[in-house]
């Protein structure tokens, strides 16, 4: 068996993962991504009880207990790249033996919930509702360092792509499913679904504009008014599509539910945005230990 090498598999003195610190035993199988590490005891003050708390760099992360149910909750930072640690060292945690720095026989499927916020592209999709991505849409090319052709519909991609006229200098946009087990979980006649666009950046990426001019002024535009197969884009955020990527082709499942907070088309903001952030947590939390 293929012994992965030091330099790839990044360990610390400790034996732990590098970028999280974390042992395979601090984790459990059901974990909830978060942006920001401050939100991560904002959802573990629901739980029954806590057994792991720690934190590295922007990365924390606290595993409990929630009506039985044992989760983890990491905050992962903003955008793609940090998606990609920190899924990679996941899967890493129970997929690879670190002692032998070999991969597993066995797979262990992990169930990843990003629960974020983000703003709205649908006039009839308001502030403070929640919305879960069918498809992640990527506009970061991170997905496309990885073979990954073989999730991907590039039927979908070729159409978004035709009605944008997106700049060929751009990385392709990436579509990719979310898991069919995880929406049926987390699904409900609260929450309306769509596709989360994921754009590597927070500012010119998103089409805002403080002093610099962007390559595509309409581009959100153009963007809100795509449709494929009766389905639209609903809002953009900066993590979704990288999540899903990289989740599937490492054979676990993710889905992605937000909290509007804001509505691009309508120039609306929540008069209370943690409010729909708190219930967003207490209804992913219930539907998660159900």
């Amino acid at each position: 068996m293929t012994k992965i090498a030091a330099s790839e598999l990044i360990l610390n003195p400790d034996g732990s993962i590098y970028h999280l610190n974390l042992k395979p035993e601090h984790i459990a199988t059901d974990i909830i991504f978060v942006g920001d590490q401050n939100r991560v005891p904002k959802i573990t003050k629901h739980f029954d009880s806590i057994e792991f708390d720690i934190q590295k760099r922007e990365f924390r992360t606290i595993t409990g207990s929630f009506k039985g149910k044992r989760i983890t909750v990491i905050s992962t930072g903003i955008g793609p790249d940090n998606i990609d640690i920190v899924i990679n060292e996941l899967d890493a945690l129970v997929n690879i033996d670190l002692e032998t720095r070999t991969v597993k026989k066995e797979h262990t499927q992990l169930n990843i919930v990003r629960i974020g916020t983000s703003g709205s592209l649908q006039k009839d999709i308001p502030v403070d509702s929640f919305v879960l991505a069918k498809y992640g849409l990527g506009f970061d090319g991170m997905l496309l360092s990885y073979d990954c052709e073989h999730i991907l519909n590039s039927e979908f991609e070729d159409a978004f792509i035709e009605h944008t006229n997106w700049s060929p200098k751009k990385a392709r946009p990436y579509i990719v499913k979310n898991s069919d087990s995880l929406e049926k979980k987390l699904l409900s006649d609260k929450v309306f679904t769509g596709v989360t666009a994921t754009a590597g950046g927070f500012y010119g990426p998103q089409g805002r504009v403080l002093r610099l001019a962007i390559q595509d002024p309409e581009l959100n535009t153009k963007i809100d008014s795509f449709e494929f197969n009766n389905t639209r884009i609903t809002n953009l955020e900066m993590e979704t599509s990288a999540i899903y990527g990289l989740s599937k082709l490492l054979g676990h499942n993710a889905c992605s539910m937000n909290a509007i907070i804001a509505n691009r088309a309508t120039g609306d903001f929540s008069e209370n945005p943690y409010k729909p952030v708190e219930e967003l947590i207490i209804y992913t939390l219930d539907k998660l230990a159900l």
